[in-house]
């Protein structure tokens, strides 16, 4: 992983000179073939809104963007996945190059980098109409939200409540009198373009808070690949990376927007709006404006996606058995391994040893015919055995049944509601002791969805499996269980 990029706070000619040669997005703006770049992957997953693709789609595509180009003069000779490979590579970083679980082929997906790149370009080209009322508004409404949102006196905040009631009253007087207020073709087209341009900026957002996870995700992968200490240690430490994805600032404003989105009621009335505003005739629709909350919708969902991945590093780690297996795996190849050293220098010698001259010869005929075997007293006592084996290795692997725990929380739950899982584990107590709360905790069902709040605490008491007279006490971030109307999109 490539060091930290300089912060820009104070703009000073090293920091410049360190983001051209190192940042992706300089770097694909100096490259001698940036319009190929920056017209086909804009196109093809910007435009048109795409997430990870399989390289032979998108090879496909390419080749018939460059059979275009290349009609009237060969100006890219090379194959279309040669520029795959290419726009991959660790010194291009426009493309992200991987394997998704499941599958043997190839995908690609841009980088954020190549996003920013794209829409900078894109902001060159000139506008005939730049607004700046629509600007000045939402400025002036976010510091009314900032200030109003942090008032802490009642008194004050009731005083500005009754000031904008007021201020409803006298606009819904004058409706009522015949005076209706409408904006003119200017301010329609000052605030349709703010409202495109945020749009868009949203989509380019995502793809980055999508990236940042990833990072989180790739840190959870690395710290156990290289862990060396016991379990209890490293699944608390994935419990707080789960609950650091959650609990921050980005993924706070995340949980948010996609709570927005399952809201059916809002995306109703999202739809209609944008039905009506697409349909003025004082504006120049854009038809991708139309459908963006479908784009939010689908951009939300990979960044979702990339969330779970965290827990499901989380639920393969529960898994004792294949944790044994590959140990033994392991010591196997070590074993070998040692065999081989030991005989490398000092070969065995080959040949056969026969102790006797002669091979005894017996006739089918010789055998004797059946008889009727003869019954045999057994002796069900059993002496004790000659070696001490620990028989409680038998009994330790528990299997939770992480089907089941959906289930009862499908019981429990109503569709589009939630509740904290003491609530849920009060009407069904745990079984199957620490084992079933972590399966709760990594459930990643389509309508079943778990969040963590490591600013407050959850005391969770369970029996002990093992030993159903002692309880034990589980202490854990508050968490939530959401369950969601119908599958997520």
């Amino acid at each position: 992983m490539s060091p930290p990029l300089p912060s820009l706070k104070v703009v000073d000619y090293a920091a410049l000179t360190t983001l051209r040669e190192r940042h992706p997005a300089w770097r694909l703006l100096r490259a001698g073939n940036a319009a190929l770049v920056l017209s086909f992957l804009g196109q093809f997953f910007v435009e048109d809104n795409r997430g990870a693709c399989s390289a032979s789609v998108l090879a496909d595509a390419l080749d018939d963007h460059l059979y275009a180009l290349n009609a009237d003069e060969v100006r890219y000779p090379k194959q279309p996945r040669a520029y795959l490979e290419d726009w991959a590579a660790t010194d291009a970083g426009y493309l992200r190059r991987f394997y998704p679980p499941g599958d043997d082929e190839v995908h690609y997906e841009a980088t954020p980098a190549f996003e920013k790149a794209y829409a900078w370009v894109h902001s060159l080209q000139g506008r005939s109409f730049v607004g700046t009322e629509s600007r000045l508004h939402t400025v002036i409404a976010l510091l009314r939200q900032i200030v109003q949102g942090t008032e802490t006196e009642p008194e004050v905040r009731l005083a500005d409540l009754r000031r904008r009631r007021d201020e409803l009253d006298a606009e819904i007087a004058a409706v009522e009198a015949g005076h209706v207020a409408i904006l003119d073709a200017t301010g329609v087209r000052d605030r349709y373009q703010q409202l495109a341009t945020t749009a868009r900026e949203l989509l380019s957002d995502f793809r980055e808070v999508e990236e940042n996870f990833r990072l989180l995700d790739r840190a959870a992968r690395e710290k156990i690949a290289a862990w060396d200490g016991s379990k209890g240690e490293l699944l608390a430490e994935l419990i707080g990376s789960r609950s650091e994805i959650a609990g921050s600032d980005q993924g706070r404003s995340f949980q948010a927007f996609f709570d927005f989105l399952l809201s059916e009621q809002r995306q109703t009335e999202l739809a209609d709006l944008l039905a009506k505003v697409t349909a003025l005739d004082s504006v120049d629709a854009d038809e991708r404006i139309r459908g963006i909350h479908h784009d939010w919708s689908e951009a939300a969902d990979r960044a979702q996606r990339t969330v779970r991945q965290i827990s499901e590093q989380l639920r393969r780690f529960l898994d004792d058995q294949v944790w044994l297996e590959n140990r033994r795996v392991l010591d196997l190849v070590r074993a070998v391994e040692a065999a081989a050293l030991d005989v490398r220098d000092t070969p065995p010698s080959f040949g056969l040893e026969v102790d006797e001259q002669g091979i005894d010869i017996a006739l089918p005929f010789e055998r004797p015919l059946y008889q009727t075997p003869v019954a045999v007293a057994v002796e069900s006592r059993i002496a004790d055995g000659t070696e001490n084996v620990d028989a409680d290795l038998l009994f330790t692997q528990t299997y939770v049944d992480q089907v089941r725990l959906a289930e009862t929380i499908r019981a429990v739950l109503p569709e589009n509601s939630s509740a904290l899982l003491s609530d849920v584990i009060a009407v069904h107590p745990i079984e199957q002791g620490a084992a079933e709360i972590v399966g709760y905790l990594a459930l990643n069902d389509d309508d079943v969805s778990v969040d963590m709040d490591d600013t407050d605490e959850t005391v969770l008491d369970y029996p002990d499996p093992a030993h159903p007279d002692v309880t034990k006490r589980a202490r854990l971030p508050k968490v939530t269980v959401r369950r969601h109307g119908g599958q997520q999109p």
